[in-house]
């Protein structure tokens, strides 16, 4: 590291809402914002195909588009961008090290924004179905199954919680558990039993996704008798967690038990001082498009008020 090396203000790691709406906040605050996009810029907004449900986009807007206005505005006000993954940060002095391949950059904040990536059953037709009638949010995308009969994966309180929302659309909700009991909470797994649009098949797992265009249809397998059979639905709903992407910040950060990155109550603040994070990567709750812009907010303004406090 030379003497003369440039020390960024702010470094922002992740993109999509939050990272993208952290951008737009710092930049505007002149903090000269750099963004490590990574690989797969934008996050999970970049594989949904319809958002009806993000303020200000009256008849709704692609997952794509809304990233590339929310990058746009960001890059308007002066941020920069790299399209590159992290590989390894070093936050126990300042300033922090953010390394992406061999190269450092220095900074005196970093906004983490990684995101999390829903986890699939690891069938090749859960990606070609995927927008098409295979969906891993209900909220995001049930009213788009209004009058259909689908299916929820999973068996805990996600699961429950998805089913019981779409039978609000949905004329049959179908629980496939691959056990012969849920690992929800009573009170959760007790609404959606009771409720008489929902129908649980235990021992049941999800063999392959069958469609044309969009889903037609699940082959299944009871487990318990070793039978296959085919339901007959139009929408499959995964709801079996979603993983934080934190591998870069372990033994680095206090994360919970599930791999989240632990801010402080209503705040962005992390384990370590001038670390920030925002969305989905510390959010395990709402993970909306919306509540993640919001963190982002919360992360640049949090960052910009530490950075006067120690540059006083």
């Amino acid at each position: 590291m030379s003497a003369s090396q440039n020390v960024e203000k702010v470094i922002i790691i992740g993109s999509g809402p939050a990272g993208y709406t952290a951008a737009v906040y710092s930049a505007r605050a002149l903090l000269k914002p750099l963004m490590f996009e990574g690989e797969e810029a934008g996050g999970q907004l970049m594989i949904t195909s319809d958002v009806e449900n993000f303020p200000g986009f009256a008849k709704g807007i692609t997952g794509p588009e809304l990233m590339e206005q929310m990058r746009n505005q960001a890059e308007r006000f002066g941020t920069r961008f790299v399209r590159r993954n992290v590989t390894k940060v070093d936050f126990s002095s300042r300033p922090f090290k953010v390394w992406e391949g061999d190269q450092l950059h220095l900074a005196q904040t970093v906004i983490i924004s990684t995101g999390a990536s829903a986890k699939y059953l690891g069938l090749p037709s859960e990606k070609a179905y995927y927008n098409r009638g295979v969906s891993a949010c209900a909220t995001c995308d049930g009213a788009f199954f209004r009058d259909m009969d689908v299916a929820v994966v999973g068996g805990g309180d996600t699961a429950m919680e998805e089913a019981t929302f779409l039978t609000r659309f949905a004329k049959t909700v179908y629980i496939l558990h691959r056990r012969d009991s849920f690992r929800a909470s009573k009170i959760m797994a007790d609404k959606a039993m009771n409720n008489p649009k929902i129908k649980v098949l235990w021992n049941t797992t999800v063999e392959e996704i069958v469609g044309d265009k969009f889903v037609t249809g699940l082959k299944i397998k009871n487990v318990a008798e070793n039978k296959e059979s085919t339901l007959d639905v139009q929408g499959l709903f995964l709801a079996i967690g979603h993983k934080p992407n934190t591998d870069l910040f372990k033994g680095i950060l206090e994360l919970d038990e599930t791999g989240y990155i632990k801010t402080k109550p209503h705040s962005s603040y992390t384990s370590v001082e001038g670390v920030f994070a925002a969305g989905d990567v510390q959010d395990h709750v709402y993970r909306q498009a919306i509540t993640a812009a919001g963190s982002g907010c919360m992360a640049a303004i949090d960052a910009e008020r530490w950075l006067e406090t120690i540059n006083q």
